[in-house]
C-alpha cells in the first residue's frame, strides 16, 4: 500500500502476513498551486441545479472547483450561460458546459444503436461541426471558460482558434469520458492535440492509472463514483490511493442508481438538483476517507490557478467582435 502501516488494517493483515494491495510509486506531478487533487461534480444542467450544488457545498463544508455539464451549452439561452457563469465566477469554480451538438443527438440512428454508441458525442460532418464552433463562441461571449469535447477534430479547430486570438487563451479543454483513452500513448496524442485535461476510465486499476500518469503531464479527470451508464463505480474510499498515484488528480463524482439527465431541462430540474446534492454529499464522505488514509494530500483551494473560471459578461452582444 502507499500508506505505512499505521493503520488498523495494515496492522492486522500484517500480523495475519496478509499481504495489502500492490503498491505503486505515488506521483510526484501537481497543480501549479502545488496540490495533488480538485473535486469536480458532473451533470450540473442549469443555473439552479448550480445553485443547488454550491449550497451543498456550503452545508458539508467542502470545496468544489469544478462543475460540468452534459446536455451542452446549445440548451441553454444566453441569460442562463451568464447565471452560470456569474455563479461560477463568484465561487471560484470552473464551469464546463459540453458542446453540441453532437452525433448522438442528430437525426441518424447510428449512434444511438448499441454498435455504434461509441460515436455519440463525436461530430457529424461539416454541418455540426460548425454549429458546435458556434456553440463555444455563444458560450464564450457570455463568459464560459472551459468546454467538455469528445471530437478530436473539434479539438484541433478550437485549439487552432485559440492561437489565432478569436477564443480566449485562458478557456480550457476537458476531454469527455466518451473518448476516455485507455493507454498513456493515446493520452499523449490528446496532450499533443492541446487538451488541457482528460477523462479516462473510471474502473482503471491503480496500476493502470500509474501507467496513464507517467505517460503524460495532463491533469487526469477520474469518476470515483460513476453512473450506471459508465459501470456504476463506487469507490469513494479509494480517493486517497488514487490521488496519490495520479495527481495531479480532479476526482468527480457521479451517482450511481440515478435517473439519467441528458438532455435535461424544466422536468427534469428538481430531480437533477436532487441528484446534484448528494453528488456533494457522496465527495464530502469521499474526502472524509482521504483525511482518514492520505492526510498529507492536499485539494486546491477555491479560485486556484489553471481553472478555468468564468468571465463574468454584462451583456453577450458587448462581447461580440465589431
Amino acid at each position: 500500500m502507499l500508506r505505512g502501516g499505521s493503520l488498523k488494517a495494515d496492522k492486522a493483515l500484517d500480523r495475519l502476513q496478509f499481504a495489502g494491495p500492490s503498491g505503486v510509486l505515488p506521483s510526484e506531478r501537481r497543480f501549479p498551486d502545488g496540490a495533488h487533487f480538485r473535486i469536480e461534480i458532473p451533470s450540473v444542467e442549469d443555473p439552479r441545479v448550480l445553485e443547488a450544488v454550491l449550497d451543498a457545498a456550503r452545508t458539508h463544508d467542502i470545496v468544489i472547483n469544478r462543475v460540468s455539464q452534459g446536455s451542452g451549452a446549445m440548451l441553454l439561452k444566453e441569460v442562463e450561460l451568464r447565471d452560470m457563469a456569474a455563479l461560477g465566477a463568484e465561487a471560484g469554480l470552473e464551469v464546463s458546459l459540453f458542446v453540441g451538438p453532437r452525433e448522438g443527438f442528430d437525426i441518424g440512428a447510428h449512434a444511438r444503436s448499441a454498435d455504434g454508441s461509441a460515436h455519440f458525442g463525436q461530430l457529424r460532418g461539416a454541418r455540426q461541426l460548425s454549429y458546435a464552433v458556434e456553440d463555444i463562441a455563444r458560450a464564450s461571449e457570455a463568459g464560459i471558460r472551459s468546454f467538455l469535447l469528445a471530437d478530436i477534430g473539434l479539438l484541433t479547430v478550437v485549439v487552432d482558434m485559440q492561437a489565432a486570438g478569436e477564443l480566449p487563451p485562458e478557456t480550457v479543454w476537458k476531454m469527455s469520458v466518451m473518448m476516455a483513452p485507455s493507454n498513456a500513448a493515446a493520452l499523449r496524442v490528446l496532450e499533443q492535440l492541446g487538451a488541457t485535461t482528460v477523462n479516462v476510465a473510471s474502473d482503471v486499476t491503480l496500476p493502470h492509472l500509474a501507467e496513464l500518469r507517467a505517460g503524460s503531464l495532463l491533469p487526469i479527470d477520474l469518476y470515483v463514483e460513476s453512473p450506471d451508464s459508465l459501470g456504476g463505480i463506487v469507490r469513494g474510499n479509494e480517493l486517497g490511493d488514487l490521488v496519490a498515484i495520479g495527481a495531479p488528480l480532479y476526482a468527480k463524482f457521479g451517482l450511481r442508481n440515478s435517473r439519467p439527465l441528458y438532455p435535461s431541462g424544466e422536468h427534469l430540474v428538481a430531480e437533477a438538483s436532487a441528484i446534484g446534492r448528494e453528488k456533494v454529499r457522496r465527495a464530502a464522505v469521499a474526502l472524509e476517507w482521504l483525511n482518514r488514509l492520505a492526510p498529507e494530500l492536499r485539494q486546491s483551494a477555491a479560485g486556484a490557478e489553471g481553472l478555468g473560471i468564468p468571465s463574468i459578461a454584462t451583456s453577450t452582444s458587448a462581447a461580440r467582435p465589431a
